[in-house]
């Protein structure tokens, strides 16, 4: 049976266990001793089925302490709030690349897919382990995690959920959508640093042995709704097979001439996804790595050298503003094992940086590409998708779709990957077409972003105009973990 170990060494535990636990406890990320493999003909026959039905059947492959059938059903509760009969649609550009849409879940981005499962996932993995302590939530946010990781565990049986994001370091929209999030059992609070400081706190929480000691003398249990717990990432997998199988259906793309993907990219989690895909038999060509202004990732996939001593830069794609990419420690694994993992974090967290040898570095130019884009190109690529297109991109799929523009032989097929609605970052989107509006009223630039295009608003994003602020609370990085503890305290009250 498929187990999962932790990229710095740690002992083999079960899917469900490492679910439940959410990071490894030598600080490493679980990942399969194993992956199964899917048929041409397997993938092939995915595009007959519904998408929770596509979603059981990959999930089920990589989690085997769960069934095909729970696993679908798990997917039919989690897909049935989104605003579109498929959740992850494909669009066509005039220039013949696909549009894998997967933003229309109640949050509008592409963290939707994996965290309205998780959830689910985390009570079947609590019961699977015998785990009875309330499972606490801890997780970091670059702007859409955090809102997607509320909605999904909102009130859900056994669980509580703390959610870190940097002062000023996302939009007004990802703001507004965490500070009024619903639910007895949520919290959120800002972090007085960027996301790599926020990041950073809520790892240390994880490896703080007194901080965990008062958790469970509180009956509670440490895991993580980011995308370095495998119940996030693995659910990920599943569209880019959904994907394929569309394309394979339509004849668009076979064996022989596999799919390139394009993917905005910060934390690493969703091309990782896809790299998974691939290898489980998917048929994937080249992987390109989109990065904005900070570009530490381009700079890591080109020269085989990852420097997080950099100035870190805000955009107008926040999701992507990170210098520390957390997945990439699973990619690394992959390459170099363990041993060499652990030196390579630990020279990372030292230093501030470490390098990869020749054949390293030739084990990931097989399969990625890279490419950046910054505000003034991701500008201009809205207007000009817009112009050339009549579709309407988010900047973060907008850095993609420069990136792809740039990369792409024309006479292989790509996917583009568009992970978050436009209307969650209205003004910077009328911005980029010359559209009028009050540059301080998100709702505003979507009223007039809908005129100028035929857009609708979303449902999910009108409904945030009269909802009350819930979440004040504020502290500076090294207060993250009492910060975490009062909110405990104030719940018993």
């Amino acid at each position: 049976m498929m187990q999962y170990v932790s990229t710095r060494g740690a002992g083999a535990v079960t899917s469900a266990q490492a679910i439940v636990r959410g990071i490894a406890p030598d600080g490493g990320l679980y990942v399969p001793t194993m992956l199964p493999r899917f048929s041409m003909d397997e993938v092939r026959a995915l595009a007959s089925l519904s998408y929770p039905e596509r979603a059981g059947r990959v999930l089920a492959a990589m989690l085997p302490d769960f069934s095909c059938e729970e696993l679908t059903e798990m997917a039919v509760e989690a897909y049935a709030r989104f605003e579109t009969e498929s959740p992850a649609p494909l669009r066509t550009l005039k220039n013949g690349v696909r549009v894998l849409e997967l933003f229309h879940g109640p949050t509008l981005a592409f963290k939707d897919m994996a965290l309205q499962m998780l959830p689910r996932l985390m009570r079947g993995a609590a019961v699977k382990t015998g785990e009875t302590r309330e499972i606490a939530i801890l997780t970091a946010t670059s702007g859409d995690t955090g809102k997607a990781a509320l909605e999904g565990f909102a009130d859900a049986p056994g669980t509580s959920v703390t959610v870190f994001y940097p002062l000023g370091g996302v939009s007004l929209i990802q703001e507004r959508q965490m500070v009024t999030s619903r639910g007895k059992n949520t919290h959120v609070i800002a972090v007085r640093g960027n996301f790599d400081d926020a990041q950073t706190g809520v790892k240390r929480l994880f490896a703080d042995e007194r901080f965990n000691r008062a958790m469970h003398e509180n009956g509670r249990v440490l895991s993580s709704a980011n995308s370095i717990n495998l119940g996030r990432l693995v659910p990920q997998v599943a569209y880019y097979f959904s994907a394929c199988a569309d394309l394979l259906g339509q004849g668009l793309i076979d064996g022989q001439h596999p799919l390139d993907v394009c993917v905005p990219t910060g934390n690493f989690g969703n091309i990782l996804a896809c790299w998974y895909a691939k290898r489980m038999g998917a048929p994937i060509g080249r992987l390109i790595c989109a990065s904005n202004a900070n570009d530490v990732l381009t700079q890591f996939l080109s020269t085989g050298v990852y420097d997080r001593r950099r100035t870190f830069k805000k955009t107008i794609s926040p999701s992507m503003d990170i210098l520390i990419s957390s997945n990439l420690e699973r990619l690394l694994y992959e390459i170099g094992g363990a041993e060499k993992v652990r030196a390579w974090m630990r020279s990372l967290s030292e230093e501030g940086v470490f390098a990869l040898d020749d054949r390293e570095r030739a084990l990931i130019s097989e399969n990625f590409l890279c490419g950046s884009c910054d505000d003034p190109g991701t500008r201009a690529e809205i207007a000009s998708v817009w112009r050339e297109d009549g579709y309407v991109m988010d900047p973060h799929t907008a850095v993609a779709s420069h990136v792809l523009r740039t990369l792409r032989e024309s006479s292989k097929p790509a996917l583009l990957v568009s992970t978050a609605s436009p209307f969650k970052f209205g003004l910077d989107v009328c911005a980029a077409l010359s559209i009028a509006c009050d540059p301080e009223d998100a709702f505003d630039a979507a009223d007039k972003l809908c005129a100028a295009t035929g857009l609708a608003v979303p449902q999910a994003f009108a409904a945030l105009r009269d909802l009350p602020v819930r979440h004040q609370r504020v502290c500076d990085k090294e207060d993250m973990g009492q910060a975490v503890l009062l909110d405990l305290k104030e719940d018993k009250k």
